[in-house]
């Protein structure tokens, strides 16, 4: 499972133009899920994201989490973070899980994103063609490999 973390100062997701998802400060994270991803990867990477210290304290050096904040959160699906390049021009997404595996996955990740933050969570809809804005604050952008937990 992947994730690409952003910090912003406000996000939305438009489908067919209407707004489905809108936050002010807090977390943009697009999720990619391959067929190997499990329930473990999901606690694993709910909690890390929940938790990492990416927004200024006091004296403004980044100490505080989402959580230490209040913030809110939209978390898109995004088969392409899988995108293998290797070969050609044209990307291959092989390794993108195909909707069976990854609706239920994508679906137990916003539940335990719920869980770890202690409240709801907006999201994009899975499938599809989705307007995602953001204003990413700093900028601050981290990537996430459950297949890499070093």
């Amino acid at each position: 499972m992947k994730a690409v973390i952003q910090r912003v100062s406000e996000s939305s997701v438009t489908i067919n133009n209407e707004i489905v998802a809108q936050i002010q400060k807090g977390l943009l994270v697009l999720v990619g899920i391959e067929d190997t991803d499990n329930q473990e990867d999901i606690v694993w990477l709910t909690s890390k994201i929940a938790n990492l210290r990416i927004f200024a304290d006091e004296k403004d050096v980044m100490n505080l989490s989402l959580k230490d904040i209040d913030g809110d959160m939209v978390v898109v699906s995004q088969f392409t973070l899988h995108a293998l390049t290797k070969k050609g021009n044209r990307p291959s997404y092989i390794k993108a899980s195909r909707p069976e595996i990854a609706i239920p996955l994508y679906e137990s990740f916003v539940k335990q994103m719920e869980i770890e933050l202690g409240k709801n969570i907006q999201t994009g809809q899975f499938g599809a063609d989705m307007k995602v804005s953001l204003v990413n604050d700093g900028p601050v952008t981290i990537i996430i490999d459950t297949k890499n937990k070093e």
